[in-house]
């Protein structure tokens, strides 16, 4: 039986804009129409795989939805919210003290740095967590990336003819196969590996902590900058050293770029940190493009800076023909169409489950109330 009024606080987010689609019956045909476009190439009946869901989660559906953009919208919205659903926006003790009791607050993410949890515990107010499959998407893609770099598989890909290579006046000189093996027959020089380079990742967060654990796994050194240190367990689990940017520019082999947006982060790669970097380093950016002054990247890329880049967004979307970053693509350059998170099923699949630990705990307060 449906919970009547129920009102969940979500902050504004792209994603966690598509919540009020799934769970409040007076959101607007137009954007029930629109995420059901954004959802059409990998889930065609979108409308059909919500009333489902729908199906699973009795009491949580249906619920009013509203957003909060700021720290003010926020606040303004607690004392009447049944469930919070918070991201990156501050939930500060004066926060908490305002919220009403048996409200629910729900990390849409693993960190809880943003969350006074101990003014929570002191009320009584649970605090969930969602680890993203989103994240672990994403930090796949930068690893895809950077590994892609290091073997310049753009730059090679389908050169495995001799006609390819005469082609390039770099005619194929067979060794002597009596005394040695065939590998690498085109004869690629400087082929990089990742066990034992060093990697610089600019932004520890939930991203930056994922590609972290993948790149401890192959034996790399890892670096990080980022403007609050790490918590010094944090730092030896992960088995990342704190950065002052400029060192890990000047020290690392790879670098990922992975920041929010922001005035304060906008440009933070620009000519000063690009001179900085280690001749021939890789620079990998899947958050967003403008964290990469544009007029400082490109000087990178002409003068040789760069052994490689890979970008998953562009400083525009779809990128302009004429954009003179483009005519650097397959130089061990690789621009992609803002793929990092896959298939749209991980997002989607992402809410439910945020959904479903909602329910969940909603469900089992209406079993001890009854018993």
């Amino acid at each position: 039986m449906a919970v009547p009024n129920l009102r969940i606080a979500v902050e504004f987010d792209h994603f966690l804009r598509i919540l009020a689609v799934i769970l409040d019956p007076e959101t607007s045909g137009e954007q029930r129409s629109a995420v059901a476009d954004f959802f059409a190439h990998d889930i065609p009946d979108f409308a059909g795989r919500c009333e489902h869901f729908r199906s699973s989660i009795p009491g949580l559906y249906p619920a009013e939805v509203r957003f909060a953009g700021t720290k003010t919208e926020l606040h303004a919205l607690l004392p009447d919210c049944d469930v919070l659903v918070v991201e990156s926006l501050p939930l500060d003790e004066s926060a908490v003290a305002a919220m009403k009791p048996g409200a629910i607050v729900l990390k849409f993410g693993a960190l809880t740095s943003n969350i006074d949890l101990a003014a929570c515990a002191k009320r009584r107010i649970p605090v969930l967590k969602l680890p993203r499959k989103v994240n672990a998407a994403v930090a796949e893609h930068a690893f895809s990336l950077m590994a892609a770099l290091a073997r310049e598989i753009a730059v090679y890909n389908g050169a495995v003819t001799a006609e390819f290579w005469q082609g390039q006046n770099q005619p194929i000189r067979t060794y002597d196969y009596r005394y040695t093996g065939a590998s690498n027959f085109a004869r690629i020089p400087h082929l990089h590996t990742l066990a034992g380079a060093t990697l610089g990742i600019v932004g520890l967060g939930e991203v930056g902590r994922e590609i972290a654990r993948r790149a401890s796994a192959f034996g790399m050194s890892i670096l990080y900058h980022q403007r609050t240190r790490a918590a010094a367990l944090d730092e030896l689990e992960l088995g990342v050293r704190f950065s002052a940017l400029s060192d890990l520019m000047t020290q690392s082999d790879f670098v990922i770029v992975q920041l929010p947006l922001n005035d304060s982060t906008r440009g933070i790669i620009g000519r000063r940190e690009l001179e900085a970097l280690k001749p021939g380093a890789m620079l990998i950016n899947t958050a967003r493009a403008a964290l990469m002054d544009r007029e400082s990247l490109l000087w990178a890329l002409e003068s040789g800076r760069l052994g490689g880049l890979a970008m998953d967004t562009g400083y525009q979307e779809p990128w302009p023909q004429d954009d003179p970053l483009l005519r650097f693509s397959g130089k061990n350059v690789i621009f992609m169409p803002h793929t990092a998170i896959g298939d749209r099923e991980i997002g989607l699949s992402d809410l439910e489950e945020l959904c479903r630990k909602i329910w969940l705990l909603l469900d089992s307060r209406r079993t001890a109330r009854r018993n």
